[in-house]
């Protein structure tokens, strides 16, 4: 039996986002699965205490700025838990420690621009990537191995920090068993009144970092709708109104505010349902290293317009109608073409069902306990 550090500072933060997620989707999985190893589970503290202490698993939380809970508090503390291996989840590791390391560095992003001059971004992400880049740089290159989770963002990676090839290796994410099509009406009806869903609307789950394409989106759907003539809103999740009126006005569109739905943050255990009543899903993205939220809106049932860079088309194979995010028009066609042709939407539909199949959380795990065999 060997005993697995498993970092997964911010799982307990109420609103969770993607490598939160997979860190969580992953504890779930190898909980499941694995009765042989021991598991220290390191966590922030948070008012969403999602996974608790019990079989092999015990969970350890502690409070502290993140820079001081991963730097100091948690090599101090998976030393004195004697842990084999500390497997460090969110791109970031401790520099300075006594252990072996194992890595899930996400993506590269913070290297590729430099923080301080990339447009777009806030103060707080410019001091994350800062912080993600000088760590990334110091940390990386010593870990015992690095996994990440597209062959796309392997290639990335390595044009920055090729001394880790060979110890460089690809766990796909996976989709959470709850991603499904809800046809519960209790479920789909206490979600509609939660959110105040309109009648018929497309999902874009954007934020304000630029790689998530917000402003070319809005402007496509702007695109959409003056042509279109239709009835469809575009539903946002956790996005400002101002940010968003800013950049409709920047861009002479301010017109269209009436037809965006704003829902604030969506629970995770409440997207399945949103998806499900939802007519499409975009993901234009302009940059992602896997691109999880395609394959749940697949799970639900719903046709899914994504992008023709980075990692996305190897995330969703032949199951989505890919576009080039640069270009608003290109993305309002697709809209059009998905939503006048059902049969090519019945197509993406059923494509999307198998597609998301073969990304399952257990198999991820399943790979992850034989690289932490290897490592102990």
């Amino acid at each position: 039996m060997a005993r697995i550090g498993f970092e997964a500072q911010r799982i307990f933060r109420r609103k969770k986002h993607g490598m939160d997620f997979v860190a969580l989707e992953l504890l779930k999985a190898l909980r499941k699965i694995d009765n042989e190893n021991e598991y220290f589970i390191y966590v922030n503290e948070g008012d969403d205490p999602c996974i608790e202490s019990g079989g092999n698993f015990q969970v350890i939380v502690h409070k502290a700025p993140y820079p001081l809970w991963e730097q100091v508090w948690l090599p101090r503390r998976a030393e004195r838990d004697r842990v084999h291996l500390l497997h460090c989840t969110s791109n970031t590791a401790p520099v300075w420690h006594s252990i072996p390391l194992l890595v899930t560095l996400h993506d590269v992003i913070y290297l590729e621009k430099f923080p301080l001059f990339a447009p777009g971004y806030t103060p707080y992400q410019r001091f994350g990537n800062m912080y993600r880049r000088w760590v990334v740089k110091a940390a990386i290159p010593a870990a015992n191995r690095v996994l990440t989770v597209s062959q796309y963002e392997v290639e990335n990676v390595l044009r920055f920090l090729p001394s880790i090839k060979d110890r460089l290796y690809v766990i796909y994410n996976g989709v959470g068993s709850h991603f499904k099509k809800i046809t519960d009406r209790r479920k789909l009806q206490e979600v509609t009144e939660k959110y105040r869903l309109p009648e018929r609307y497309i999902v874009f789950l954007g934020n304000t970092d630029p790689k998530k394409n917000t402003e070319n989106t809005l402007k496509a759907f702007a695109e959409f709708s003056k042509q279109s003539n239709q009835s469809h809103k575009l539903l946002l999740g956790d996005l400002n109104r101002d940010f968003v009126k800013n950049l409709l006005e920047k861009n002479g569109i301010p017109e269209i505010i009436g037809q965006i739905h704003f829902t604030g943050y969506i629970k995770n255990t409440d997207l399945p349902a949103i998806l499900s009543l939802a007519d499409l899903f975009l993901y234009p993205s302009i940059r992602e290293s896997f691109g999880i939220p395609i394959l749940e809106a697949m799970a639900c049932g719903t046709p899914v317009i994504t992008s023709n860079v980075t990692s996305m088309p190897e995330v969703a194979g032949q199951a989505a109608l890919l576009v080039d995010p640069h270009n608003p028009s290109i993305i309002a066609s697709a809209i059009r073409k998905v939503l006048r042709d059902q049969e090519l939407k019945n197509t993406l539909i059923e494509r999307g069902y198998e597609r998301a199949k073969t990304f399952k959380w257990e198999n991820s795990a399943s790979q992850l306990v034989n690289h932490y065999k290897q490592l102990t």
